[in-house]
């Protein structure tokens, strides 16, 4: 006999049938062993917009941040320090502009853009160890961090869907 569900009683499932039934669980969730080796490589590829800024503000931060948009993309704002060497010339000029023992941070657009994983990509083959940052300019700029444009430095005011209103940072 089948109960039916109603706002005031929960609703009796069996747990396989929940699971089957639900996106969420319809592929149950790794191992705790497995999700940290997920994780823990995840974050040996990705960094984000906050732990870069906090770097870059202590000063002595370790890497070197690349920008891989293009020179029109690169005037119309960029971070302030960040190298400028778009994806395309990084096969031709990365020996020339950046150091092999330094890190290297690439960037694009933003969450839209595979060109900064292009670009990483091309580093990686050519012995640089990079990590790429999510979210790109769009989310440097979205979370309220200080960038250059041909007309002079710029600040927007965080959004508050990326950012917390009146914070330094996420709090992640």
């Amino acid at each position: 006999m089948t109960i039916p569900a109603s706002a005031s009683s929960p609703q009796l499932t069996a747990p396989a049938t929940a699971a089957a039934d639900n996106p969420v669980l319809s592929v149950p969730p790794a191992a705790p062993a497995e999700a940290a080796a997920y994780f823990a490589a995840s974050l040996a590829f990705h960094t984000d917009v906050s732990d870069v800024a906090a770097a870059l503000a202590a000063g002595g931060h370790g890497f070197t941040l690349v920008d891989t948009r293009s020179t029109q993309a690169w005037d119309q704002g960029h971070i302030p320090g960040a190298v400028h060497l778009p994806t395309a010339i990084v096969p031709d000029l990365a020996e020339e502009v950046l150091d092999r023992d330094v890190p290297v941070v690439v960037h694009c657009w933003g969450p839209g853009c595979n060109g900064a994983a292009r670009a990483a990509l091309a580093l990686a083959t050519r012995g640089f160890r990079v990590k790429e940052m999510l979210g790109g300019i769009e989310y440097w700029i979205r979370e309220g961090f200080a960038y250059e444009t041909y007309e002079g430095g710029q600040r927007r005011t965080a959004d508050p869907l990326t950012a917390p209103v009146g914070a330094d940072d996420c709090g992640c």
